[in-house]
């Protein structure tokens, strides 16, 4: 349904959520190296390798492979220095939600690269810290799978 792109990932736990939540939505998850972390770590099993064999995921040595291999997708980035609010996208299977690293998030040069209408935000109260990645994923894929009525939901 949905392409969830995590560039470079840095806190196991994260992640983990993250693949069960692709899992349980039917997305596929895009992780660009480096990662900050070994996908065989204790805490990433824990929080989500339990639904490993039930999420698509893929692995990428840079943000260009990802975004050959989503040839045609849509990407949106999110970051909190975007200016579109993410509830007011009208998303469509096979968008790509790009997110970045928890400690600094997406780079400026590639933010700068991508149409306005495609940088997205959560909107939150001023001068707080930007949301848990995991919870932000969540957020943002819900609302696209919302507007397609929860297809392939039970």
């Amino acid at each position: 349904m949905f392409k969830i792109v995590l560039y470079q990932p840095e806190i196991p736990p994260n992640t983990g959520n993250i693949i069960r939540l692709c899992a349980n939505s039917g997305s596929s998850l895009h992780l660009v190296h480096p990662l900050g972390f070994s996908l065989n770590e204790k805490s990433l099993r824990r929080a989500g390798m339990d639904y490993a064999d039930l999420a698509n995921t893929r692995e990428y040595t840079s943000l260009d492979a990802v975004l050959e291999q989503l040839d045609g997708s849509r990407v949106f980035a999110c970051s909190t220095r975007g200016r579109q609010d993410y509830s007011k996208v009208v998303y469509r299977p096979g968008d790509a939600l790009l997110f970045g690293p928890e400690t600094r998030g997406l780079p400026q040069e590639l933010l700068d690269s991508m149409p306005p209408e495609q940088l997205v935000r959560i909107p939150m109260c001023p001068d707080n810290r930007s949301l848990n990645l995991s919870n932000s994923v969540a957020i943002v894929l819900y609302e696209a799978w919302r507007q397609q009525g929860f297809c392939g939901a039970g």
